[in-house]
């Protein structure tokens, strides 16, 4: 059964880091940032269309590992219609899910989850986080790249 559940997440990361969903641009875009991981190269853009404080749409383009590529996709999925406010305890949530005491699965972090696993590889943490750190850069409207670094 956990080998089943092993396969399935595994599953899900490839399928999105080989077929990203919302990759791309967003002319529309009203908050941008750039992420960079130094150590592996994974580069991020980040665009999000907010309005009166609800994030409308998600897209990012760039280049990275499957890691790296799946958290942005599934990040953007999970993003759409979540307040400003809703996004930073996601990103809270998520981060602690990785780096920190949380469980491995926490209940609400929906198809988040998958990533998980991550943790058991502290080097691929930052390929994980990349996109989350480049959200929260362009929800203050930071003007440098963020870097994981």
């Amino acid at each position: 059964m956990i080998a089943d559940l092993h396969d399935l997440y595994q599953e899900v990361i490839v399928d999105h880091g080989r077929r990203p969903r919302n990759f791309g641009s967003l002319p529309e875009a009203s908050h941008r940032a750039e992420g960079f991981n130094p150590l592996c190269g994974d580069h991020l853009n980040l665009q999000l269309k907010v309005v009166d404080g609800i994030i409308q749409d998600v897209r990012f383009d760039g280049v990275g590992c499957a890691i790296s590529t799946a958290s942005a996709s599934l990040m953007s999925e999970a993003l759409k219609g979540c307040s400003v406010a809703e996004a930073e305890t996601l990103f809270d949530s998520f981060h602690a899910m990785l780096t920190g005491d949380q469980p491995e699965s926490p209940p609400d972090l929906g198809k988040l989850a998958v990533l998980a696993g991550v943790r058991k590889f502290p080097a691929r943490v930052k390929c994980a986080t990349l996109a989350w750190h480049t959200l929260l850069a362009a929800l203050h409207q930071a003007q440098q790249p963020v870097t994981t670094e």
